[in-house]
């Protein structure tokens, strides 16, 4: 072959190698791409996300209740974090043993969850405790839970069971309201009962999206909103120290010595963390300054000793299981799966966001925790129990299972061939 039909051939040969690489965007684009679509990507980014949030939880909680801790339990500066370790410790096989729960199991319970929900809400309303001005925990001996927190999952459980079973019905607007929405108003208000602002306004979201996930018309949306608002503030104006909270939270410095006193100084936390942040076990806040270092505040105490690294860390792990948990919801046919998944997103997520918006002063100081990341075992291990259901479902992906079926086969075979070569030695 001449030099010219050579130099052709090489053209010819390399111009749909150029084209492919230009229709696919840039290398490292398009492994990421190749890397998301994996079978079992949504698998392991909530398996390693849910991880990473638990890891720095722990980490956090131990340095932001330290000082509180060597105050409040005779020098013992670990006493909340072993507490939170032995939440972790109830929580990962509750988790582990949720993820192995046939799809039928996991309905049947649904009922159980909403009746215990509704029971111990009922108790707490009655004769619960009463903890900085909610009335929200029920004693049992010298053990408190909240019961609030056990109903975000059984809400969301509830719901997708009943919402699966009227799949072919919700073209119907009673058959979407009927009985989801008066039986979520109603626990809802078991809540508001209990002056717990923060977590009612986290139950009337979970309610949103699921009544978005399964197509409920637009205006219902408008009329929800509308309502939710006004009776929300209504409710903050019943309380002094609440209706301060809502004139002060945009400028806290204002009432810096009164109702401003903790956004302030998680403000003061946040900015002296700078980049990269002061150092596990650095922050000033934490020694007496900053009320609810180890539980509500603790992303101002992230912020101050990880900076503005970490706590992008955190919000990017919680976006990532996230968009892993709305991947497991469209790439289903069940649903069951679907509407769960939804539901368990709008609640983490949800949650998230309005306690780092309350930590930024971006929103009214209201009580709500950072999921997994707070101290506070009634709020560990429904969390965690929910996580666990994600990564069920991801796990049995059509794709997902044969792909975890292969691995196991050519484990078994790479076994079987050790025990073969070391007969033979």
């Amino acid at each position: 072959m001449t030099a010219e039909g050579r130099a052709t051939a090489t053209v010819t040969t390399a111009t749909p190698d150029r084209a492919e690489r230009t229709r696919r965007g840039p290398s490292w684009f398009a492994a990421l791409r190749d890397a998301l679509d994996r079978p079992l990507t949504s698998y392991y980014l909530l398996l390693g996300a849910s991880a990473m949030l638990l890891t720095v939880g722990l980490i956090m909680v131990l340095s932001a209740s330290s000082v509180y801790s060597f105050e409040q339990h005779d020098g013992d500066s670990y006493a909340i974090v072993k507490r939170q370790l032995m939440w972790v410790a109830i929580g990962i096989p509750c988790a582990w043993v949720a993820s192995r729960l046939p799809y039928q199991a996991i309905r049947q319970i649904s009922w159980l969850a909403i009746t215990v929900a509704v029971v111990l809400l009922a108790l707490t309303a009655r004769f619960g405790v009463l903890v900085n001005g909610n009335r929200n925990w029920l004693a049992f001996g010298p053990i408190q839970i909240q019961p609030s927190e056990i109903a975000k999952l059984a809400i969301v459980l509830w719901a997708a069971h009943v919402y699966a079973q009227k799949e072919r019905r919700l073209g119907s607007l009673h058959q979407v309201m009927v009985p989801v929405v008066p039986v979520l108003l109603g626990i809802t208000l078991l809540v508001i009962v209990g002056r717990d602002l923060g977590t009612a306004l986290v139950l009337f979201a979970i309610l949103l999206a699921l009544l978005w996930v399964v197509g409920a018309p637009a205006r219902l949306f408008t009329l929800a909103l509308s309502v939710i608002g006004v009776v929300a503030v209504w409710l903050a104006t019943t309380s002094s120290e609440r209706r301060e909270r809502l004139t002060n939270f945009v400028d806290p410095f204002k009432d810096y010595h009164d109702a401003g006193w903790q956004p302030a100084h998680g403000l003061f936390a946040l900015s002296s963390g700078g980049w990269f942040g002061e150092g596990i076990g650095a922050s000033q806040q934490k020694w007496g300054d900053l009320p609810e270092a180890h539980t509500d505040f603790i992303f101002a105490v992230l912020g101050e000793e990880l900076g503005l690294v970490g706590t992008l860390l955190v919000i990017s792990l919680f976006l990532t299981l996230a968009y892993a948990a709305i991947r497991v919801a469209t790439h289903t046919d069940d649903p069951f799966v679907r509407y769960m998944s939804f539901g368990i997103v709008a609640w983490l997520l949800g949650q998230m966001i309005v306690n780092v918006g309350m930590v930024l002063a971006l929103l009214p100081v209201i009580g709500i925790p950072l999921p997994l990341i707070s101290y506070g075992g009634s709020a560990l291990l429904p969390t965690l129990v929910a996580l666990g259901l994600l990564i069920g479902f991801a796990r049995r992906e059509p794709e997902a299972a044969q792909a975890l079926a292969q691995r196991r086969r050519q484990r078994s075979a790479g076994l079987a061939a050790g025990s073969v070569g070391r007969r033979g030695l």
